[in-house]
């Protein structure tokens, strides 16, 4: 299992998802009061909200699991094509969200705020999760390809 490049970059994909989720997305500092929102929370002084925050975190929690899931699924290559694309739409979601969160944070807030590597993290995901479906289907055909010989 472990021999295999792909499940190194799905590896990387659940590491760069949870440690999204503990990271800061964005921050700002207006008039000392700090507001902060996380993958599971908007902190603004000290009054967490986790309304509609927690979309991003369900996200990143739904993809790190299904990356962890097509790991063990190393013997049916098509389930892990299959779960490797679903996967591909649970990481954009991440992305969409936390970028939809910090942009409506910024507008009511009415000043630009930084982007924390929380924002950053996800997009390495999407490229290691990429990656993984490419060699997944390269074992695929490589497999298909022996058969045919026979």
């Amino acid at each position: 299992m472990w021999q295999r490049i792909q499940t190194v970059f799905l590896v990387i994909v659940i590491i760069a998802i949870l440690v999204t989720l503990v990271f800061p997305i964005w921050t700002i500092d207006v008039n000392g009061e700090k507001t902060v929102l996380t993958g599971f929370y908007l902190l603004k002084g000290n009054l967490y909200q986790y309304s509609p925050y927690v979309v991003t975190a369900m996200l990143a929690i739904a993809s790190a699991t299904l990356s962890l899931i097509e790991i063990t699924r190393f013997k049916s290559r098509m389930t892990q094509m299959k779960m490797g694309a679903l996967n591909s739409f649970f990481l954009v979601g991440v992305i969409i969200s936390s970028y939809y969160f910090s942009n409506q944070l910024s507008k009511s807030l009415g000043t630009g705020g930084q982007y924390g590597l929380g924002m950053w993290l996800p997009g390495i995901a999407v490229l290691a999760n990429l990656l993984a479906n490419r060699f997944i289907r390269k074992d695929e055909k490589l497999v298909r390809d022996s058969n045919r010989l026979r």
